[in-house]
């Protein structure tokens, strides 16, 4: 671990800036249709949960990586092994959303631009942010978080004042009663955004006030998912529930419809911005766990070196994963929830906290 500390404000900044970036960015929950904004609701309080297990796993030595805890737990091979799946997990998580990014600019902005000059641009900038460590990027944060507050301000200001809300899109609720949206629940908004809190378990012992953590990452996904629940509500409300879940980038679609006084219009470029700041950070979060990860693995003096491997390897597999955008959000949707998500971010965990409570318990009787 590098000897760097963050505050619980810059913590709570990071948590709110990773969870809302790519999932502003597509339709979460889109199965539940018009209900879509429940499913995210549901899916946070799963988040809030999930980040309850993490935390537990972060007071057995909240000084210490998490990989060195594992390898503490379970030994050396099953700890080691351990850590290289969530490596790859972490390398293959942050090159799906580095192509959603670069596919998000391509088709918005640079339709002729090649996948891999839009990617090498944003991971280049991930690179030289990871390489300066946690402080930096908690820094770059805090300022930059409010950037994006005031232009989601302005955003929501000029789409009340255009008068395209039509609230009746939002209806009936639960018209399909509640089956749909559970399922959307389980196989979609409980994975992503809030079970990618995961990460965050990297993050947590660089905090200066630890009985802070569990506040601050609460705090971070309550308020995370209430924006995301409203957000995913007002494109709706704007678009309908069809359009919605035609367009590639939904948000865009209902900036772009945007008018005011018939000459304010066409400002989806400016708000790509928010998105790609948003990016930015995600991407960044999960570099930096794969650089933990393979610093530890390998014993590594200087982790930064290590960086730029990293980033090429994350860039690659980011052009590779998918032959065109429909693949790319077709195995997000069917493959990635369920047989990716669902073992990493809750049945693996759930596990190794099973084991690690287990085996607290027998040291506390052979102590006594």
């Amino acid at each position: 671990m590098e000897k760097a500390k963050i505050s619980a404000a810059q913590l709570f900044v990071l948590i709110v800036l990773f969870e809302l970036s790519s999932s502003l960015l597509i339709f979460p929950g889109q199965s539940a249709e018009q209900d879509a904004w429940i499913a995210i609701l549901f899916g946070t309080v799963g988040g809030l949960a999930l980040f309850m297990m993490h935390h537990f796993f972060y007071q057995v030595n909240p000084d210490a990586s998490p990989y060195e805890t594992l390898m503490n737990i379970f030994g050396k091979p099953v700890g080691w092994s351990m850590t290289f799946i969530y490596i790859v997990y972490y390398c293959y998580i942050a090159a799906r959303v580095l192509r959603d990014f670069g596919e998000m600019l391509l088709t918005s902005a640079y339709p002729n631009t090649p996948i891999i000059f839009a990617n090498g641009l944003l991971i280049a900038v991930c690179i030289f942010t990871v390489r300066k460590g946690i402080e930096v990027l908690a820094r770059s944060g805090e300022l930059l978080f409010g950037i994006m507050f005031w232009l989601a301000v302005t955003g929501l200001i000029l789409i009340v004042s255009s008068g395209l809300i039509k609230p009746k899109e939002l209806l009936p609720i639960l018209g399909n009663g509640p089956g749909p949206m559970f399922h959307a629940v389980f196989t979609q908004t409980l994975y992503f955004p809030f079970g990618e809190i995961i990460a965050f378990t990297l993050i947590l012992p660089y905090l200066k006030e630890k009985k802070l953590a569990k506040k601050a990452g609460l705090l971070g996904i309550a308020i995370s998912g209430l924006i995301l629940a409203f957000n995913v509500a007002l494109n709706i409300s704007v678009l309908g529930v069809d359009l919605n879940m035609r367009s590639r980038f939904p948000l865009l679609s209902t900036i772009q419809t945007i008018q005011v006084a018939e000459f304010l219009d066409r400002l989806d470029v400016f708000f790509m911005l928010v998105l790609v700041i948003g990016g930015f950070f995600k991407m960044s979060i999960f570099m930096y766990a794969v650089t933990e990860g393979v610093t530890v693995l390998f014993k590594l003096k200087n982790p930064s070196k290590v960086v730029h491997v990293i980033g090429i390897i994350i860039l690659i597999l980011s052009v590779s994963i998918a032959s065109n955008i429909s693949e790319h959000v077709k195995e997000g949707i069917e493959f990635v929830p369920l047989y990716v998500h669902l073992p990493m971010q809750v049945i693996l965990p759930a596990f190794i906290c099973i084991v690690t409570y287990v085996k607290m318990k027998k040291n506390k009787k052979k102590a006594m």
